[in-house]
């Protein structure tokens, strides 16, 4: 009887062994296959939003910036119909809104 249960024990152990073989077989082949697939994949940049006050104020100033540019975009588009006056505006606008940033906001790093 107590053969019986020692090679009976001993089978278990052994289905233990493989199927704990067969998953360290398993974990091994799909780590090499994600190393591989990380090496071939760009990984994805991703852009973390600031979070201080300095981060916040200078957000509500870029906003502030671009909708006047857009203000004053809409007043000249609606104000002349020109096209060739829209489009001058248009470039004086993108020239001096880095000085208008500079000036308003002391940005001057």
């Amino acid at each position: 009887m107590s053969k019986e249960r020692a090679r009976r024990r001993a089978e278990r152990e052994a289905e233990r062994a493989r199927a704990i073989q067969a998953n360290e077989e398993r974990q091994a082949r799909r780590s090499r296959r994600r190393a591989l697939l990380a090496g071939l994949v760009p990984r994805p940049v991703r852009f973390y939003r600031q979070g201080g006050l300095i981060a916040r104020r200078r957000r509500a100033q870029n906003l502030a910036v671009a909708l006047g540019f857009v203000i004053v975009q809409a007043i000249v588009w609606t104000m002349w119909g020109s096209l060739f006056l829209s489009f001058g505006v248009f470039v004086f606008s993108l020239l001096l809104a880095p000085v208008v940033v500079t000036l308003a906001f002391d940005r001057r790093t």
